[in-house]
């Protein structure tokens, strides 16, 4: 049998779509499934544009964010700390047990250590001159928390 190896920086999205599910049958094999689900908090101004919004997903009894992005107009007025917390808040009604997060910004590292962020690793010169840190924080059962929210879904036109 003859293997050729292929690099492209345009694949085929239904080759890496059959690459991510053998690689999740593989896990679910090797560790039980993920119980892998999206999640996503959005904040919407009085104009009804996003005004701030963050992305992850929940698995493995874990909270990934991987996008947390404010708009800068409402950066400093502790929007970021409200969008992370309601995602915490989800992701303990979902039996997560911690959070993670990465970033290369000074201020959202920052950020995260006074929310109850612990570094637990770091990339140095990730971007140039920069240096990318992994944090972790345990979660604990905020599932009857309340958390002030204007929306759950973002503004019908």
């Amino acid at each position: 049998m003859t293997i050729t190896i292929h690099s492209t920086e345009h694949p085929d999205a239904q080759v890496l779509s059959q690459l991510g599910e053998a690689l999740s049958e593989f896990n679910a094999s090797d560790v039980g499934p993920s119980g892998r689900r999206a999640l996503a908090v959005f904040a919407y101004g009085p104009d009804d544009e996003l005004a701030a919004g963050l992305y992850g997903y929940t698995a493995w009894g874990w909270l990934y964010i991987q996008w947390l992005w404010v708009r800068e107009a409402q950066r400093g007025q502790g929007l970021a700390a409200r969008l992370i917390a309601t995602a915490e808040c989800e992701a303990s009604a979902r039996a997560c047990h911690g959070a993670w997060i990465d970033t290369f910004s000074p201020v959202a590292l920052r950020l995260y250590q006074r929310l109850g962020y612990a570094v637990f690793g770091t990339l140095e010169n990730f971007p140039p001159g920069r240096c990318r840190s992994f944090l972790k924080k345990p979660l604990t059962n905020r599932e009857t928390e309340t958390l002030p929210t204007e929306r759950h879904s973002k503004p019908q036109a």
